[in-house]
């Protein structure tokens, strides 16, 4: 829920007073790395929980967003946003750091697991060791309003895990990723957040892309695109990946001490993200088998989220799952126009990560963090089977907050599985529009005819003869209930009106290329508000069918990594 209140952060120096860093301070830093931060060529890191290294600043920086909503939460004044030591700081420029804030920041690596298989030849070394955060520094982190908050530059400079890459972000994906996390906030998904958007006026990277009107499936044109550095804020950026490195060395013997780090980052994890949930006072083996009761139930929740809101994550990797329960990266992600199951808009994604496929892709990752914290419980036996029988219950956790997701969408009181899936099926054959077909299905229409206005195609007598009992067997189960305005008015809070539209947001980072951020900011008020009824204009904008021409385009209907 958003607060509101009075600016409590007016300065640049008071802001800096919220400095308090218990990553640094509660975890062990690489033993290799150098006391300055000044570790930007890749290598291998063969133990430690992270790297120090200080960003690398883009030249120029020019101001063009910051989150009001988040702004107001931290209890920052929004002309803060403006000032030149924020804009330094928030542009890579660490050197404006002043005590209780350090002059470098870190930077940490992780283990991939891709479906529960594990992999090592993304490294470049063929160890796993040098595989990380390559282009992502958390600069600050900081106590606001009695709670915890960490800062992480998305394109900020080379770590040691850049992998040979020059550890920077176009414009194009610091926008997306800029607007995705506010608006997925404002649906009410569990979310990494964005605090402020600064491009350079002078840098610019080489990127693999698409040419204007491509149908291809990979990029076909190098493209220079303006570099840029969007912050991303959450209580804390731990990932299953970084529990599986140290598992994965425990295991291996190849770090004497790598247990001990498994312990000390778990320990962390419940600290920063599972503190107000899990009580102190339980032994360090109770709180691991909380710990796994409390993430699965997050991360099970957090899918059939994404699946309410028609969000793919396109790329949910182990290293790209957040421990603390949220949505983390804001790579190849889509959100899902003309409904179908396979819906996947990243080309290197595969039905393997497709829109319907996320909760079996949500369990294998689950599998990892289960595997990665037993070494922690080896030697008790009770322990191990409690963690195992929650382990074997992630399958029936996941179902039933799915089916209560189906039913809150259709304003049943209950999971109808023979409803919904002959629903399912039907908004297949019609091609509907998975966001625009709920929120009409909301106002609980008498007619067929408002609904078809979220039809790609006509459909003929016979499916409209299908469409017509479906309806009137809905319209039935909700009429039994009582009042169907209450009914109506709950669908609403859960069915948004307003939803991502790639081929909407393409023309703001195209436009932001030139300098123009007036459809970044109208995005930001559109997508801020995504539930509720907004002016004419806006309607009828952003509330219609995808054109035709954006079906197979390169760069909006599909996409590569190139960020």
């Amino acid at each position: 829920m958003t607060m509101t209140t009075s600016p409590t952060t007016k300065t640049f120096a008071e802001f800096l007073q919220r400095a308090d860093y218990s990553l640094m301070d509660s975890l062990q830093a690489d033993p290799q790395a150098t006391g300055d931060g000044n570790d930007h060529q890749p290598r291998q890191v063969f133990s430690g929980h992270y790297v120090p290294v200080t960003p690398t600043a883009i030249p120029a920086p020019e101001y063009i967003a910051h989150s009001k909503t988040l702004f107001n939460e931290l209890g920052l004044s929004h002309e803060l946003a403006l000032d030149e030591q924020f804009r330094r700081l928030f542009s890579g420029d660490i050197t404006v750091a002043q005590e209780p804030m350090r002059s470098f920041g870190w930077a940490t690596g992780y283990a991939l697991s891709i479906y529960g298989t594990e992999y090592t030849q993304q490294c470049p070394f063929g160890t796993g060791n040098g595989y990380g955060d390559g282009r992502a520094i958390s600069i600050f982190e900081g106590l606001f309003n009695g709670s915890r908050w960490e800062m992480q530059l998305k394109g900020g400079g080379p770590t040691p895990y850049c992998r040979g890459a020059d550890g920077r972000a176009v414009l194009r994906s610091s926008v997306r990723e800029f607007l995705a996390q506010e608006y997925m906030e404002a649906l009410g998904v569990p979310t990494s957040r964005s605090l402020t958007l600064y491009v350079s006026q002078s840098e610019t990277v080489r990127r693999p892309w698409y040419e204007q009107d491509s149908r291809s499936i990979d990029p076909d044109i190098m493209v220079d695109s303006p570099t840029a550095i969007t912050t991303r804020v959450a209580p804390s950026f731990l990932r299953v990946g970084q529990l599986e490195l140290f598992a994965r060395r425990s295991r291996s013997n190849g770090n004497k001490d790598a247990l001990n780090e498994l312990q000390m980052i778990v320990k962390h994890l419940i600290n920063r993200n599972y503190q107000k949930v899990i009580n102190p006072d339980l032994t360090f083996t109770d709180q691991v088998i909380e710990l796994a009761h409390l993430f699965r139930g997050r991360l099970t929740s957090l899918i059939a989220n994404w699946m309410r809101v028609g969000y793919c994550q396109g790329n949910f990797n182990s290293d790209n799952c957040a421990a603390g329960g949220f949505t983390l990266d804001y790579g190849p992600f889509g959100f899902c126009e003309q409904f179908d199951p396979r819906f996947q808009s990243w080309t290197g994604g595969g039905d393997h990560f497709s829109f319907f496929n996320q909760p079996v892709a949500a369990e294998a990752n689950y599998q990892m963090f289960w595997a990665a914290i037993r070494p922690l419980l080896s030697d008790n036996t009770e322990a191990l089977a409690k963690l195992d029988q929650i382990r074997d219950g992630f399958a029936e956790a996941m179902s039933q907050k799915i089916e209560a997701m189906w039913a809150k969408k259709l304003g049943l009181n209950s999971y109808d599985a023979p409803l919904v899936n002959e629903l399912l099926q039907l908004m297949v054959l019609s091609k509907v529009d998975y966001t625009m077909f709920f929120r009409k299905l909301s106002h609980i229409p008498n007619q067929l005819t408002a609904l078809k206005k979220s039809f790609y195609l006509p459909t003929s007598e016979q499916v409209d003869a299908q469409w017509d009992s479906w309806l009137q067997r809905w319209k039935n189960r909700i009429t039994s209930y009582g009042d169907l305005n209450v009914t109506s008015a709950a669908m609403k809070r859960v069915n948004p009106k307003y939803t991502w539209r790639e081929w909407l947001i393409a023309p703001a980072y195209k436009n932001a290329e030139r300098g123009d951020y007036s459809l970044i900011k109208e995005l930001q008020t559109v997508l801020s508000n995504p539930y509720d009824e907004q002016s004419s204009e806006i309607e009828t904008k952003y509330d219609c069918l995808k054109p035709k021409k954006f079906f197979n385009a390169g760069g909006i209907s599909h996409y590569s990594c190139s960020s």
